[in-house]
């Protein structure tokens, strides 16, 4: 029998799998392409430093999904880091760092 705890419970793992997937990635990649047009380096070496940084972002953002207790912190984490990262994306993009 499957009582309402468990479906609770489905759903908050449910919910942190999909925050694990698809916006931690958008994460890491936003922090990630923030970081390549920051770098005061050549394009190769931007790009390759923060690809490299990507991965390690993208692991521990998944690590911080699965070990906070609280689901709606994870949300309200994950938004805040895309508006940050968003952010310096859309400000180095009009700015014309990197390019």
């Amino acid at each position: 029998m499957v009582t309402a705890t468990d479906k609770v419970s489905r759903w908050h793992v449910a919910s942190r799998v999909f925050a694990a997937i698809v916006p931690a990635f958008i994460l890491a990649n936003t922090a990630s392409i923030t970081l390549a047009t920051l770098l005061p380096l050549g394009e190769f070496q931007s790009v390759a430093w923060s690809i490299t940084t990507a991965f390690a972002t993208y692991t521990a953002i998944i690590m911080w999904i699965f070990s906070v207790k609280r689901l709606r912190t994870v949300w309200l984490g994950l938004l805040a880091g895309l508006v940050v990262t968003g952010a310096g994306t859309w400000m180095a993009y009009i700015s014309g760092a990197g390019a």
